[in-house]
């Protein structure tokens, strides 16, 4: 499956992020999760029957780091289903961004 964008693995610095988001599936238990313009942002993780947000950064240098990057404050957010606008408003709502 081709994106209808292209997904990027790189620092976001702190600030508003692009929304709407957008969901990228991976596999049947993971959905990654990126800005408007691409950036990756974490993803969504099937755990005991609820998707649960995992927040993604990257460092300066590109590194990953797991639990942090702009939508850190909703790392393990839950969502019974995949629906790509509740994500985006609740993720982006609780952070404050428009969407």
């Amino acid at each position: 499956m081709t994106p209808p964008f292209t997904p990027t693995l790189t620092h976001i610095p702190p600030g508003p992020v692009a929304g709407p988001l957008q969901l990228l599936p991976i596999n049947a238990a993971v959905v990654s999760v990126h800005t408007a313009d691409g950036a990756h942002v974490g993803s969504l993780k099937l755990v005991g029957g609820a998707w649960k947000f995992k927040a993604m950064g990257y460092d300066a240098a590109g590194r990953m780091e797991p639990g942090h990057g702009p939508l850190t404050e909703q790392h393990n957010m839950a969502f019974a289903t995949l629906d790509e606008a509740e994500v985006s408003a609740r993720l982006l709502g609780a952070l404050g961004s428009a969407a």
